[in-house]
């Protein structure tokens, strides 16, 4: 093999090795329970990863015996990272669960009262800690429109407006 032959395989090791830092927000306007279904998708190392470092303990969400404690960090990690401001009013999220599909952490969550969504303030720091290439996508639909935006650090926020 030649030299010239080497770099780009060398490159296409290191990109293999090298994991993706993101996370994907999915927020779903349901008009008819006038509420925001919304879904946070995050790599399962990397967000227990964030909350075994933030709150100084050791969490795994495959086990089934820390389901109760992995419930409530993952709740309150949400909680504090992903700000929305519907209307001009603050959302107060009701955690629904977390399941693991494959490498990845999907948790839910239910914003109640909101009939109409004309405007969405979105602030988002999920896994911001984690690696400063971490990008949050976010998905926002009502009425049959989808809107998305990337967060690429340092910005960590954006407005859809309907």
């Amino acid at each position: 093999m030649t030299l010239m032959g080497i770099k780009p395989l060398a490159s296409l090791l290191i990109t293999m090795m090298h994991p993706f830092f993101i996370s994907v927000i999915e927020i779903n306007h349901n008009e008819k329970d006038a509420s925001l279904e919304i879904s946070v998708r995050t790599f399962t190392d990397d967000l227990e990863k964030t909350i075994n470092k933030e709150n100084h303990t050791t969490i795994d969400f495959n086990n089934p015996q820390q389901k109760e404690k992995a419930d409530l960090l993952i709740k309150e990690y949400v909680i504090k990272k992903l700000l929305l401001v519907a209307n001009g009013s603050k959302c107060n999220f009701n955690y629904i669960g977390f399941e693991i599909q494959k490498e990845s952490v999907w948790s839910y969550f239910e914003v109640k009262n909101i009939k109409e969504l004309k405007q969405l303030n979105v602030v988002c720091d999920i896994l911001s800690g984690i690696n400063d290439q971490q990008i949050n996508i976010v998905h926002v639909k009502t009425k049959g429109q989808r809107k998305s935006y990337e967060l690429a650090l340092p910005k960590n926020t954006t407005q859809f407006n309907f």
